[in-house]
Order: structure tokens, then sequence, then C-alpha cells
């Protein structure tokens, strides 16, 4: 586990050479795109959990093990300098992104964790979703909290 955290800070800390590679917009542009594969499939989650989405075992499945997938990637290197809330009008990333970024990136990993063995978790019926969503869920107001923009 430990090695596995010193791998997550090793990518962040690499962040700038990833920087020099793409212009700003084409980072935010990956960024949003990344938070909004995770909005939607968290989405289809909550709304199998509330009862507005029929539950479907297996567009469950495929939701939560998209999650664990968008888990594997390295998020951290969408954070590039210059792309904070105070830099560019269209980025919800505070400052303490780059101001704490081993705390930034530990978030990362313990979303990461939470995410583990959803696919599996939201099987057996609707009411399994609500456990695995509590999960991610925590995990992603846990980084919002501290390192979004309140909207």
């Amino acid at each position: 586990m430990k090695l596995f955290k010193s791998a997550a800070l090793v990518a962040f800390l690499a962040v700038p050479v990833i920087a020099t590679a793409q212009s700003t917009e084409d980072v935010m542009e990956a960024r949003h795109g990344f938070m909004r594969m995770l909005a939607l499939n968290m989405g289809q989650l909550s709304g199998m959990a509330k009862g507005e989405i029929e539950y479907d075992e297996a567009a469950a499945a495929t939701a939560a093990a998209n999650i664990e997938a968008l888990t594997q990637y390295t998020a951290t290197g969408l954070f590039v300098p210059g792309t904070s809330s105070e830099d560019l009008e269209n980025s919800g990333a505070l400052p303490a992104v780059w101001d704490n970024s081993e705390k930034f990136a530990q978030e990362f990993q313990s979303f990461a964790e939470a995410a583990t063995g959803a696919s599996e978790g939201v099987k057996g019926g609707q009411g399994n979703i609500g456990p695995v969503l509590q999960k991610l869920g925590g995990s992603c107001k846990s980084c919002h909290d501290d390192f979004r923009k309140p909207e």
C-alpha cells in the first residue's frame, strides 16, 4: 500500500512534464471530461438507488466498473499549475490543490480505495447500491471540501 501511495505521489510530482506537452485548454478539457465521466456513472448509480432509474444489475455493475477504471487513471496529472480557480474562470480547483499536493494525491488514492470492489458491491439488488454510493460519495466530498471551489 505504501508503495502505491509513493507511486501516486511521484506521478503527481511529474505533472510539470505533462504540463509542458499540453496547453492549459487541453488539460482543462481533459479534466472536465474526466469529472463528467465520473458524474455520469455516479448519476446512474444514484438514480437506481433512489428508484428514479429502474435497477438493472448489469448496468449498475458497468457504471461501478467504469468508476473503478477511472480511479486507475493518474488524474492528478490533469491538475497542472496555472489551472486553479484563481487562474481560470472555468476551473473549480482551489489553489489548495498545489499548496497541499501531497494531501490532494492522497485524496485521489482514497477515492481509488473506495471504488475497489464497487462493481461487485452493487450486484444483488437495488439496496446494495446505497452503501457503495455512500463510500464513493464520502470520498468525493472529502476532496471537494478541501480542493474544490463551492458552486
